[in-house]
């Protein structure tokens, strides 16, 4: 990791596990900071929106986000500084309106639900994985360090856990934030380019013309 081309990634990063490691242990704690829809609605406790999000349901729930958000985001925060894209203020508005918008769905369907909850970082990750396909969808990523595939691959199987995950419904993960917060980072991406670098549009669609399953780099 390197600090100084990346620091706003390192430092979610570092808050995400920091939080999550207490939460882990911390019921007390966990109970009120978790997106809890009934009490954000009945006491107006919408810090919940943000504070849930720096919370995983457990090691193998923050290691996939965490894993995630460095390789994903990193990209996505050198290229909004580099390509007069808003720079750092863009991207943590990626990462935190994602993180908002990615639960405003499950908030309305479950505000009166007293035993609904759910946490994690997972809608501003999705958010920031689908801004970053959208500049090099065939970049390469090796999950476990050992299988080679490309940016979009991992994008498509990580919305299709996230789908498979929702439907078994076992622990308190908001799984169906991962589709609202795709769809807000593919439109928040596609819309800053539009209004600040439209001329980008021409390469970003030379680069779709050549697919790779595993990978150009």
């Amino acid at each position: 990791m390197n600090f100084s081309e990346t620091p706003i990634t390192i430092i979610l990063i570092a808050t995400n596990v920091i939080f999550s490691i207490i939460g882990f242990s911390n019921e007390v704690m966990l109970n009120k900071t978790i997106m809890w829809p009934y009490y954000v609605k009945r006491n107006n406790q919408f810090y919940r929106f943000i504070s849930s999000g720096f919370l995983h349901a457990d090691w193998m729930h923050l290691f996939f986000n965490m894993f995630t958000l460095y390789f994903f985001g990193s990209n996505v925060e050198i290229i909004f500084s580099a390509f007069g894209l808003g720079g750092n203020i863009s991207y943590l508005i990626l990462y935190f309106a994602g993180l908002i918008i990615s639960d405003l769905p499950s908030y309305f369907k479950n505000k009166d639900n007293y035993q609904y909850r759910s946490l994690g970082a997972s809608g501003a990750v999705s958010a920031v994985v689908f801004a970053a396909i959208v500049f090099n969808p065939w970049s390469s990523i090796y999950l476990y360090g050992a299988i080679k595939i490309s940016a979009f691959l991992y994008a498509v199987l990580y919305i299709v856990y996230c789908v498979y995950m929702s439907k078994r419904g076992q622990d308190n993960v908001n799984h169906d934030a991962h589709l609202w917060g795709s769809i807000f980072g593919l439109v928040f991406t596609i819309v800053l380019i539009a209004t600040l670098q439209p001329g980008l549009f021409t390469h970003i669609l030379n680069d779709f013309k050549h697919p790779s399953i595993f990978g150009n780099g």
